[in-house]
Parts: C-alpha cells; sequence; structure tokens
C-alpha cells in the first residue's frame, strides 16, 4: 500500500492544529497543513490546505490546493484548486485557479479565478 505524503517538506511529520487546540498567529509551512481546530492568524503552506468540518480560519489563506469543510472568514489566495465542501461556511475573497462548491456550502464574498500570481485577490 502506498502511503500518502505528508507533513512539513522533507521530515514528512503531519501538521495539524487538532480538534479543541486554538492558535493566534502566522504559520508557515513547507508541506501539507490540517486544522481542525482554531487558527486566528494568516496561513502560508507550499501543499495543501485541509479544514476540516470542526476547523475554523479567522484570517488569510494562501497554499497550493485548499479543501475546506469549516468556517473560514479571510481571504485565500489558492494556486490551484479551491474545494468548499457541504458544511463549509466561508466568507471572504478568493483568488484561484479552479472554483469548486458542493451545494450546501455558504459562500459570501468575491472569487477572481485566474492566474492568482497577478491577482492576490485584488480585483484590477
Amino acid at each position: 500500500m502506498k502511503k500518502a505524503k505528508v507533513g512539513n517538506g522533507d521530515s514528512q511529520v503531519p501538521n495539524i492544529i487538532a480538534q479543541g487546540t486554538s492558535i493566534k498567529g502566522d504559520i508557515k509551512s513547507n508541506g501539507d497543513f490540517r486544522i481542525d481546530g482554531l487558527l486566528v492568524g494568516t496561513i502560508v503552506a507550499s501543499g495543501r490546505i485541509v479544514i476540516g468540518e470542526t476547523g475554523e480560519v479567522q484570517g488569510d489563506v494562501t497554499c497550493q490546493n485548499v479543501d475546506v469543510s469549516g468556517k473560514v472568514a479571510g481571504n485565500f489566495t489558492i494556486e490551484e484548486l479551491t474545494m468548499l465542501k457541504k458544511t463549509s461556511r466561508f466568507d471572504g475573497k478568493i483568488a484561484t485557479a479552479r472554483l469548486a462548491i458542493e451545494s450546501g456550502a455558504l459562500f459570501t464574498g468575491e472569487c477572481f479565478m485566474g492566474n492568482t500570481n497577478s491577482t492576490n485577490g485584488n480585483q484590477k
């Protein structure tokens, strides 16, 4: 069985904010990240960020791909795919190459699609 590549760069140690954990501050990761608790601040990751059903982010998210099942109040700058699952609640701006929204998801805000390097969430 092939193991999924998870973690922070070469160390492959999983990066998780567990349910019941709250962090206030900014996070930078060279790999993937999962949030099941509360993050108040920005997160920048070179890989994929997953915001679980119990996860909440109050701040900006920058990464390659993001899957949201929880709550977000902030802005996304996503290089590839933004996925809002049916349990997600999003309030803010999204700059992404591709966007998928499942039936039942709540999205309040603006979306800019295309090259995220040139938009950075700002309309020109």
